[in-house]
């Protein structure tokens, strides 16, 4: 597993992060924010590409693809595997994006106007283009399987892991470089946010503005980063001794055929794909003690958790409903890889991530979403949940693994 977000640009200083409950949202920096009415976001802070790129070709990629290939290569170092000519063919990437290089295009587009066409740069459709994340993944470990994208807005990450499981499952391939990435702060990225009223305007208090299930909360606070995994087919992963963190059991894929951006009232689109995830898993409601919930600080919050009490029935009340967006912010193409990956921790370490800023609890949002900081709890199986524009479901079921 590898990660850069707001609280680290690995996976260790991220995890500890989210254990102690530390917020990576602050005041932007990037650009002048003055004239937006949000001028907070999660950013990743101290990351320099040529750790992991080659300086001459840091300038051909756009921010997401850096940060895919530095998640990435810390995610196959971690498993171990090495990819050379007797398996390459045989492992596949599959890293999804919800927005893609939005800086390079609002760059290109301001050197367009003040010194004409002839700035625009040979590299500027392969450093924006969605799939190059993925490209260049496979360039740089060289695994020749299937290379491909899901852009699937904020469920992109969650569906590039599901769709490489079931890869894995049917046989296609042996192993996947899996996950989402996603740069998108700039003004661009930021205003278009702002102009449909989704952003938090917290901005005296940035720390406090992602507030999933909180009564108070008034808008997602926009985040970047990645989050890639390695996934194996088991009986090959124990033949090399690989250590394997959890299994990757369910995965569920819906849509809701409803609305652009808001999900319908009875929030049967991600009814129906927690309950496929855990058909898919063989799994009961009872077994999943943790929820890594979508819940991004907006009143769709009170939705999910509606879809969690109709698919759990009484457990509902018994397992944990969090969201490590409340530390992150929401990176939205990349969430999906990154709260897999945080759902893994809570098996791995026995360590339930907690929901900060938490002040008052919206009454419609009434399960346990662990608001007092980490818990310790033993944990069989989790589940992490990803919606996105155009109504888009994906949840992702992992289970311990035991030996």
């Amino acid at each position: 597993m590898g990660t850069i977000s707001p609280l680290g640009n690995d996976l260790a200083s991220t995890w500890d992060g989210i254990v102690a409950g530390r917020s990576g949202v602050g005041l932007l920096t990037r650009f002048d924010a003055s004239e937006l009415p949000t001028r907070i976001g999660a950013e990743v802070k101290g990351f320099d590409a040529s750790k992991y790129i080659e300086p001459k070709e840091v300038k051909k990629m756009d921010l997401f693809i850096h940060y895919a290939v530095a998640a990435a290569l810390e995610a196959v170092r971690d498993s171990g595997l090495t990819i050379d000519d007797s398996n390459r063919d045989r492992i596949g990437v599959f890293i999804g994006a919800g927005m893609g290089g939005l800086p390079a295009i609002e760059e290109t587009y301001r050197k367009i106007m003040e010194a004409g066409v002839r700035r625009v740069s040979p590299f500027f459709i392969p450093m924006t283009i969605i799939n190059l994340a993925s490209g260049q993944v496979a360039i740089r470990t060289g695994a020749r399987g299937p290379n491909q994208s899901a852009v699937t807005a904020c469920a992109s990450g969650a569906h590039s892991i599901g769709d490489a499981f079931k890869s894995i499952q049917r046989g296609d391939t042996d192993a996947m470089i899996a996950g989402g990435t996603e740069a998108a702060i700039c003004v661009l990225g930021v205003a278009g946010f702002c102009a449909s009223k989704a952003l938090s305007t917290r901005n005296d208090d940035p720390e406090t503005a992602s507030r999933p299930f909180d009564a108070d909360r008034d808008g997602f606070v926009m985040g970047e980063g990645a989050g890639i995994v390695v996934l194996e087919e088991l009986e090959q992963a124990k033949a090399r001794g690989a250590h394997i963190h959890a299994e990757v059991v369910g995965y569920g894929s819906s849509g809701d055929a409803y609305h652009i951006t808001a999900p319908p009232p009875d929030a049967n689109g991600a009814v129906r794909c927690m309950r496929m995830a855990l058909n898919d898993a063989r799994m009961n409601p009872d077994e999943v003690g943790y929820v890594n919930a979508h819940a991004t600080s907006t009143m769709a919050d009170a939705l999910e958790t509606i879809a969690v009490k109709t698919t759990f029935g009484d457990h509902a009340r018994k397992l944990v409903m969090g969201s490590t967006k409340s530390m992150t912010g929401h990176l939205l193409g990349a969430a999906g890889g990154v709260e897999a990956i945080f759902s893994v921790k809570a098996l791995e370490t026995g360590i339930i991530p907690p929901t900060i800023n938490v002040h008052h609890q919206d009454p419609a949002c009434d399960l346990d979403c662990n608001p007092g900081g980490a818990r310790e709890a033993r944990l069989g199986a989790v589940m992490s949940n990803s919606f996105g524009f155009g109504g888009t479901n994906a949840s992702l079921v992992l289970r311990a693994y035991n030996g």
